[in-house]
């Protein structure tokens, strides 16, 4: 669905500044989870806003659905195709009701008023917020507004959503529903879906995590054997999921733990840690 070939992006407006991606190749298919990690400044959300035509780059073309972003005859398409989340759901939500926020998409499209109807109602039922359709944006908590958010962006109908570090502002509870809403649309709609984050735990849930660094795509793989290479992902300024440290940790105290643990359930279900219990 997505094809990144070589390319290269800098920011315009200073000679002096940095190639920002550098030689990014990679191949997004239809349906799929992905996760794209990387510290601060490594390139990610430069990458992510590649993938709706937000950027076009300098150099080496993407292509969505066979469509070249560079070309401004494909741009209704190609933002029709791919949604955009963003980290802070304030700046998304315009209206003072959740049913008008999510009809602003369609209406803004032409579509006709019985479908703006069945796609409001249908969104809100996708993301479990159908009960706050008539709600004010402002009442409702960072969770929820971030899944009206996501709903805002369903009403367009995309077949892929990029949701640029969505859970970064919201607590522990926020962040769940959000992930449980993008592993619902992701399994059961078939919505592609690129979650950009700084939980590691959210991108172990992913079908396929890419780590960039300095521009540059240093790790294409599941999460499972990125996550195995604990010293490698600190070394680039990451981490790994709270229970993959413990148990590497273990290892290196001599217990034959596995190397590829990523969840709390797999680490008590490990037979070294049942011996130990």
């Amino acid at each position: 669905m997505i094809k990144a070939e070589n390319v290269n992006f800098a920011y315009p407006g200073d000679e002096a500044m940095p190639q920002v991606l550098k030689g990014i190749s990679t191949t997004i298919t239809s349906g799929e989870f992905v996760a794209i990690l990387g510290h601060n400044g490594s390139g990610k959300s430069t990458l992510a806003r590649h993938f709706n035509a937000l950027l076009n780059p300098n150099q080496g073309p993407v292509w969505i659905n066979g469509k070249n972003t560079a070309d401004p005859g494909n741009l209704w398409d190609i933002r029709q195709a791919v949604g955009m989340v963003f980290q802070n759901p304030d700046n998304q939500i315009i209206a003072t009701v959740v049913e008008e926020d999510v009809a602003f998409g369609p209406e803004n499209l032409g579509v006709e008023a019985s479908e703006i109807r069945k796609r409001v109602d249908e969104s809100l039922a996708a993301v479990s917020m159908s009960d706050y359709s008539r709600a004010a944006p402002h009442n409702l908590s960072g969770g929820q507004k971030q899944r009206v958010a996501i709903a805002g962006v369903l009403a367009m109908r995309p077949v892929c959503i990029v949701l640029d570090e969505p859970t970064a502002m919201l607590d522990p509870s926020g962040r769940r529903e959000v992930l449980e809403t993008i592993k619902q649309l992701n399994q059961e709609s078939g919505i592609t879906v690129i979650l950009i984050t700084h939980f590691m735990e959210e991108a172990a849930q992913a079908n396929r995590v890419l780590v960039m660094d300095d521009g540059k795509l240093v790790i294409d793989d599941t999460p499972r054997n990125v996550f195995r290479q604990t010293e490698l992902m600190q070394g680039l300024g990451l981490g790994v999921p709270g229970v993959t440290e413990l148990a590497h940790e273990l290892r290196r105290q001599g217990l034959p733990i596995a190397d590829d643990i990523l969840t709390v359930e797999e680490f008590m279900q490990d037979e070294a840690i049942k011996s130990l219990l």
